[in-house]
């Protein structure tokens, strides 16, 4: 790790003012600096900051700084957005992440944290060696031929599925963008990653009410049982009226570049019955336009079966 400062602003605006990089629960810029992989020179301890609260009075609003575990087990949390924090990290990291930091937390393929390789997301233009070398745990959607690398983020998934919203602030003033614009695809720039703009901090999440999404549910499929990121994963909310999908919000996890919203199997969905048959016939549909590679071609027919299982779920 190289030598930084360390600053600890105590109200928002002097935070927004500081030329450096944010510090929230640690648990991934920490890592990434002790790695050489970030290197600020200036690390900015937002802590302090009145950045938290949970509001499930209509709908949900959360406080960037709420940590992972506490909002897991508000009584206010959908089961989907609980469930994905449950399932993201060890219980001594739910106690010290983020929910603003989540959002934000960078890939965890192999290349990109050694820095003795090449990657385009830490040295643009260097080459991404993922995409023939080991790439079982890479994405098969949303790929371009500078990476593969997949999105970390478990919640981001159940948060994407059910059409939530972030607040940014800047010196210039605040702005609300829907998360699933908020990530990009990597293109020729995988090093731009979201749409935080130099200088913006997350301050809250808001989840649109949706009574139904009290049925919901998030399935994680990894390659072990505790503090493991996914391999594929789905975040699932189903209306069910008279043995009926009346509507669906599906969105998918551990097999694309950015948290994966599956708007033609929620379309397949709508308007079919409550049963196995009908549930594969739409998950067919969430490998269009994947672009598998040696070592993960497997993630093509696992995501359609984790989806599958998701609606079998969530229809209970």
């Amino acid at each position: 790790m190289r030598p930084f400062d360390l600053t600890a602003p105590a109200t928002v605006q002097a935070a927004l003012a500081s030329p450096g990089t944010f510090l929230a629960g640690g648990t991934t810029l920490v890592d990434l600096m002790k790695l050489n992989v970030m290197t600020p020179s200036l690390v900015v301890d937002i802590n302090t900051l009145p950045l938290r609260g949970i509001d499930a009075s209509d709908g949900l609003r959360i406080g960037a700084l709420e940590r992972m575990s506490d909002i897991a087990r508000h009584p206010g949390v959908y089961p989907a957005i609980s469930e994905a924090l449950l399932l993201s990290a060890s219980q001594q990291l739910r106690n010290m992440a983020s929910i603003g930091g989540n959002l934000l937390q960078r890939t965890r393929c192999g290349y990109f944290r050694d820095v003795s390789t090449p990657c385009n997301k830490r040295e643009p233009g260097s080459g991404c060696p993922a995409i023939s070398g080991a790439n079982r745990t890479h994405a098969v959607l949303g790929t371009s031929d500078s990476c593969v690398a997949t999105h970390a983020s478990d919640v981001a998934v159940a948060l994407v599925a059910l059409d939530a919203e972030i607040r940014l602030a800047s010196a210039a003033g605040t702005r609300t963008v829907r998360l699933a614009d908020f990530y990009r695809l990597p293109g020729g720039t995988p090093q731009l990653e979201n749409d935080l703009q130099p200088g913006e901090l997350i301050t809250e999440v808001v989840v649109p009410r949706l009574d139904w999404a009290r049925r919901s549910t998030y399935v994680k499929v990894r390659d072990r049982q505790s503090y493991e990121f996914a391999i594929c994963s789905a975040a699932v909310a189903l209306d069910i009226r008279d043995s009926r999908v009346a509507d669906a919000r599906v969105a998918v996890g551990g097999v694309a570049t950015r948290p994966w919203r599956l708007a033609s199997v929620e379309a397949a969905l709508r308007g079919g019955p409550v049963t196995p048959e009908a549930f594969e016939e739409a998950a067919s549909l969430a490998a269009e336009g994947a672009r598998p590679l040696p070592g993960n071609a497997f993630k093509v027919s696992l995501l359609q079966r984790t989806i599958v299982r998701a609606l079998l779920e969530g229809s209970r």
